[in-house]
């Protein structure tokens, strides 16, 4: 699956994803050509998917987050998942398991601005709803120590 070399090089990008190829190259102890092709060869497997940056929501005026567990009515299963994935206040949505069939996270200016959305949906599901108070992990990478070579 992934050496140790190529689980080095995902942590480190997973630290900073923006380090130059140089940088990289130092950082495992390769030359910048052989990173540039194990990271080629990342890419074409799948492991690494994109590049992103992280940003602060409350920077941008999202003061709240909010949790919501979303079970469609019968029958509407594929309206609720296009009202969701049409809502760009909703940042991430996974289909679930259980009695749920989607948890999706908003980011909010407003509590108004949630019961707005709600009710948008409110003909079509219900839905279960919690207020972030802090978010003690951000996204971060799955352990890659334990994977074997």
């Amino acid at each position: 699956m992934l050496d140790a070399i190529d689980q080095d090089i995902l942590k480190a990008l997973g630290a900073n994803a923006r380090m130059s190829l140089k940088e990289l190259a130092l950082q495992v102890g390769l030359s910048s050509p052989s990173v540039a092709e194990r990271l080629r060869r990342l890419e074409e497997r799948d492991v690494i998917r994109g590049y992103t940056v992280q940003i602060n929501p409350r920077a941008l005026g999202y003061q709240f987050q909010a949790i919501v567990r979303i079970r469609p009515l019968p029958g509407q299963l594929q309206a609720v998942q296009k009202l969701i994935e049409s809502t760009p206040e909703f940042c991430e949505c996974d289909k679930v398991t259980g009695e749920d069939c989607f948890v999706a996270r908003l980011y909010l200016q407003s509590l108004e601005q949630l019961d707005r959305i709600l009710d948008r949906i409110a003909s079509k599901a219900e839905t279960n709803t919690s207020i972030v108070k802090a978010q003690t992990i951000m996204q971060r990478l799955p352990p890659l120590g334990t994977l074997q070579a």
